[in-house]
């Protein structure tokens, strides 16, 4: 007991109190000695406890302490560049469902108690549970080695096409953590001891995440096909977010049309990144957008404004100023919209259209006379004049009203935008939930993967099956099917 740590001191109490029970159950202490110990022992262990407590050093791993309050964990350092196992392109069908039926008799009655064994059954009620019973799989294959007796050559049974290694894991389990990580947007360590305590194998968080780049390069083909099918659709919703990726902002933009959804990252919003993507300018039909000034720029295509978005810039002015012209034209627009999809062609006849026209410039004309005058610009001064948000707003109403009205003359341009901004949506879900991303491929990865999932999602696909598919190489390049 010369030197004594934490654990020694632990082991010694417990050695004496093993020790004086032992005296105990032989009688050797009388029972005055017994309770005058015991009280002793409550109290040593009592202060042992204290003294552990006081000694002991708080950090992110045992106590509720910040990461910013605490130093380094070097033994964390070096772990994140290590390589896992390979992956292969098994097909995977390993989904099956269970189901039985089990037939509870009726053998005697509860009310009089007579033997209903031989009565005949009228009818049956039935009642049903569903549940899930994770299984591991685990498939050995054993290769005979023989040697000919003939040339005296070593020769080696074949292996399946699916086992590249001594080791290598499923489609399923990689389907299963590349759900958790980009749909249910759950951090790499907790994926990595969910999978712990279901499978008792600890996967490196290296492997995990080349799951995850294992689809995006599976994705690569149905990705270029997908665009091949956006080219073709006669509307297509576009939007563009921010994204955090090494502690830069980037922008995704997505493509939407029909059941596709494509997403793309790139560090710039406006026309440079539209030509690296090089949808936009290969594409003949009307795009639907919140009036970002890039998208103007191809005139090629046709151009149809977000009607969410101009109503809510309405409101704002009818709030702000009360303009007369503001309250008519927002409600002029509900009106159209509510006829068009009331309308059998999903859209407004010639004099229908003709009368909104005469309807939406007739508003237009009162409102510049509710507006102040702009000033001349004054000579020599650079820049543009400042104007409200109003007289903004009113001078996009006045340039843009075949865009704006574009859904009351063509059926397959919506209203809204919200296609593309619902798409969008769990991008920004996930930036709350992580930050940002570390790397940029795994941003990239992200994007793809999740273009796709909800792509298959949109076609009736459960997401586990959809990316099983997706690594067996059975990826559907049609709709529904």
């Amino acid at each position: 007991m010369a030197n004594l740590d934490k654990a020694s001191v632990r082991s010694e109490v417990s050695r004496l109190k093993a020790d004086f029970e032992k005296l105990c159950a032989e009688g050797k202490i009388t029972c005055e000695s017994q309770a005058i110990m015991t009280s002793l022992f409550l109290v040593v262990e009592l202060i042992l406890a204290i003294f552990l407590e006081r000694t002991t050093k708080k950090d992110t791993t045992n106590s509720s302490i910040p990461s910013s309050q605490t130093g380094k964990d070097e033994s964390a350092l070096g772990r994140a560049g290590s390589k896992g196992k390979a992956d292969n392109k098994a097909a995977a069908q390993n989904r099956r469902t269970v189901e039985t039926v089990t037939l509870s008799k009726a053998l005697t009655c509860d009310v009089c108690g007579e033997d209903l064994t031989d009565v005949p059954c009228s009818h049956v009620e039935r009642r049903t549970k569903i549940d899930i019973v994770f299984e591991k799989v685990v498939e050995h294959v054993d290769a005979e080695i023989k040697q000919c007796p003939t040339c005296e050559a070593t020769v080696k049974g074949r292996f399946p096409a699916d086992l590249h290694g001594p080791l290598q894991y499923g489609d399923g389990l990689k389907a299963f953590v590349i759900n958790l990580l980009v749909c249910q947007m759950v951090a790499l360590n907790r994926v990595q001891k969910l999978v712990t305590s279901m499978l008792e194998v600890m996967i490196a968080e290296a492997t995990l995440l080349k799951f995850v780049l294992r689809l995006h390069q599976a994705l690569e083909t149905w990705e270029a096909q997908a665009v091949e099918q956006l080219l073709k659709a006669s509307a297509l919703h576009v939007d563009e977010t921010s994204l955090r990726v090494e502690r830069k902002n980037h922008w995704i933009h997505v493509y939407s049309a029909g059941d596709i959804t494509l997403k793309f990252l790139h560090r710039k919003r406006g026309k440079e990144a539209i030509e690296s993507i090089n949808l936009i300018p290969r594409y003949g039909g009307a795009i639907i957008h919140d009036c970002w000034s890039s998208y103007f720029a191809y005139q090629h295509c046709g151009h149809g404004l977000c009607g969410s978005h101009l109503l809510r810039e309405l409101t704002f002015i009818v709030d702000a100023h009360g303009y007369r012209w503001a309250k008519n034209m927002k409600r002029l627009l509900q009106e159209s919209c509510v006829t068009v999809s009331k309308s059998a062609d999903k859209k407004l006849t010639v004099i229908e259209l003709t009368n909104l026209q005469k309807r939406y410039r007739a508003i237009l004309t009162r409102g510049e006379k509710e507006l102040p005058v702009i000033p001349p610009k004054p000579s020599g001064k650079r820049g543009k004049l400042a104007k409200s948000d109003a007289h903004n707003l009113w001078e996009r109403f006045k340039t843009h009203e075949a865009a704006i009205l574009l859904f009351a003359k063509e059926p397959h341009v919506a209203f809204t935008n919200n296609r593309a901004e619902q798409d969008l949506r769990m991008a920004k879900v996930k930036q709350k939930v992580s930050g940002c991303f570390r790397a940029e491929e795994y941003a990239h990865a992200y994007c793809r993967i999740s273009s796709y999932l909800q792509t298959m999602a949109n076609r009736g696909y459960n997401p586990l099956i959809a990316i099983q598919m997706a690594l067996a190489g059975n990826v559907p390049t049609t709709g529904r099917e």
